[in-house]
């Protein structure tokens, strides 16, 4: 199946006790330290790209909370060299989500070699691209909106729908 022109970023988080934590993944060759990150396939739209992926990278549920998070990033197209798209394709847009895995045990691809629940700021530091770090900040923003307690003691958060195609 052909590779959709967008990409999508997935941020994994649970609460333990009063703080979040966020998933973050160490690319197999141990190049890079990231979020779950994937491309769409053929017609799927960003929501549906954003499930498949986390559920083919770390076993996440479709079933579970998701979040349509507003950080959009561009990445050129020479990231994906294989991908057959018209000329007039330069950049790719990166859409972002978010889902509270709870309780529920993550499982590694052969993509990742390893992860680690890391709070914001130990996440912040290990992250290798900005666009993550802008898309943990914002998550971290909105869970901190649902509170009147700063973002380490936020309870949950609802955001969009991911069923809107993120655009």
């Amino acid at each position: 199946m052909p590779r959709a022109p967008f990409n999508v970023l997935v941020i994994a988080y649970r609460r333990v006790a009063d703080a979040y934590e966020f998933a973050v993944f160490q690319r197999a060759d141990g190049s890079m330290w990231q979020f779950i990150a994937g491309g769409g396939e053929g017609d799927e739209v960003p929501a549906a790209a954003a499930r498949r992926e986390a559920w083919e990278e770390a076993g996440i549920s479709a079933d579970l909370a998701w979040t349509a998070l507003d950080s959009r990033a561009s990445i050129p197209r020479t990231a994906f060299p294989n991908a057959d798209w018209p000329s007039d394709v330069y950049v790719v847009p990166e859409l972002c989500f978010a889902v509270d895995v709870g309780a529920a045990e993550l499982r590694l691809s052969a993509e990742h070699d390893r992860f680690a629940w890391l709070d914001h700021a130990a996440a912040r530091d290990r992250l290798t691209w900005d666009s993550n770090r802008v898309a943990l900040w914002e998550l971290t923003q909105r869970l901190s909106a649902t509170s009147d307690t700063p973002p380490r003691r936020a309870s949950g958060v609802r955001g969009p729908s991911c069923e809107e195609d993120a655009r």
